[in-house]
């Protein structure tokens, strides 16, 4: 990294501290996916200020996308003054529940020392500051450069990215063609590249019964019952099962590196009545019984032998137990990705975080997925990681922090991979 370049990143510390501060005060909660069009439009007018040709887009029709809450996106994009490679950072905007247990206003964006609180802060606006910080300094020393940058902001990343990359990717706007390299600065670690995720498998499971009186139950047949076989099969054969299998990836922390699952949620019987309710239960046996599942599953499994697995433990239940019945119905699917350790974004931030940061890059893979997947999958993209500042075990738990050194020296990761893939002879 030229001196200059390091030194103007170094003092540029506070404009950092304001961009991610001013970020954060935007409360961009999905669900249900509020204040999408406020974000894009503050960071349009920033980058416009660097010669950015910026583009709002609606994700119009994805799920999610309502005249209440549309889905707006945004991309920008400097041109170089000769043609050659476009390197790509892609950030989502939108921020997970505030949720329970803060001790700080979770948008108030305390600076408290080197850590900025609130909600989003590592997951993932102090990446996405990061970047737009490595851009904006490359850009004042190199403005002689080839090829093109982009630096996007994206909607719904927190609900599947449908209404975000995914749509975008739909549009071409992460074609091969016009894009040749892309680093999403989720909060993975300063020294780390994240390669890919692991599989992900969304699913409703519902138990049938028979309704009747409270009062004569054996004259009805409990849902709620016919739910606890299957949660007792789960933890007698499936969990220890999932347990047992190890992948290859270098999936983080050690834990996600076997298949997990998670029950999400459980509904049956009669709807709970609002908190000021006085009134007492009705007497009927529950005729239905709904669990819904997230199954987190292994590069080396696949989806089809994932599903299977479940059809073949329900439908076990149903031979050897009386008036079993079930429904299973899928929700969302998402393959593994996993990029080529010899790929060129790769190597490249290998170099460049051994030269900045004087450290060996550690590759990992991500317990749960991101956009990258879409990157992959629709955009036909395969030179693309996740590679940001932040803890990872920070993401989505209350006083959420980001740190300002580490936001600076991976900014100055990301600057100098700029230099190395767009400053040619």
């Amino acid at each position: 990294m030229t001196d200059r370049l390091a030194t103007r990143i170094e003092d540029a510390r506070d404009d950092l501290i304001a961009l991610t501060q001013s970020l954060l005060r935007v409360p961009t909660l999905n669900p249900p996916g509020a204040h999408y069009r406020d974000i894009c439009e503050d960071l349009a007018t920033r980058l416009a200020l660097s010669g950015f040709e910026t583009h709002l887009v609606r994700a119009t029709g994805a799920p999610g996308d309502s005249d209440a809450y549309p889905r707006w996106n945004l991309v920008a994009r400097r041109e170089g003054a000769r043609p050659g490679q476009c390197v790509h950072f892609n950030s989502h905007i939108d921020v997970v529940e505030v949720g329970a247990g803060w001790t700080r206003d979770p948008f108030g964006a305390e600076l408290d020392g080197d850590r900025i609180y609130g909600r989003g802060a590592c997951d993932m606006k102090g990446g996405l500051a990061a970047s737009i910080l490595a851009a904006e300094a490359f850009l004042i020393e190199h403005p002689d450069f080839a090829g093109a940058i982009e630096i996007s902001g994206t909607a719904d990343e927190e609900s599947g990215g449908y209404g975000g990359v995914a749509y975008l990717a739909e549009q071409g706007w992460f074609d091969p063609d016009r894009v040749h390299h892309v680093i999403i600065p989720e909060p993975l670690g300063k020294d780390r590249i994240c390669l890919g995720h692991r599989g992900g498998w969304w699913a409703e499971i519902e138990t049938k019964g028979e309704i009747a009186h409270g009062a004569m139950p054996f004259l009805g047949d409990c849902a709620i019952r016919h739910m606890g076989a299957v949660l007792d099969a789960f933890e007698r054969d499936l969990f220890p099962a999932l347990a047992a299998r190890r992948t290859e990836m270098p999936v983080i922390p050690d834990g996600a590196r076997s298949s997990t699952m998670n029950i999400n949620a459980i509904h049956g019987g009669q709807p709970e009545e609002p908190e000021d309710s006085t009134s007492l239960p009705v007497h009927c046996v529950p005729d239905s019984c709904r669990i819904t599942i997230d199954r987190r599953f292994l590069i080396e499994e696949g989806i089809e032998a994932v599903e299977a697995e479940m059809r073949g433990l329900l439908d076990g239940l149903k031979a050897r137990r009386a008036n079993f019945d079930y429904e299973l119905r899928e929700i969302n699917r998402v393959i593994p990705s996993m990029t080529d350790p010899a790929a060129p974004v790769v190597m490249t931030l290998e170099a460049a975080i051994a030269e900045t940061l004087g450290s060996k890059a550690q590759h990992v893979a991500s317990p749960g997925s991101y956009d990258q997947k879409h990157i992959d999958r629709i955009g036909r993209l395969k030179n693309c990681v996740a590679y940001g500042p932040g803890k990872l075990e920070l993401a989505h738990k209350p006083d959420e922090w980001i740190s300002v050194t580490d936001m600076l020296e991976s900014a100055r990761v990301m600057a100098r991979v700029l230099e190395k893939l767009l400053l040619t002879d």
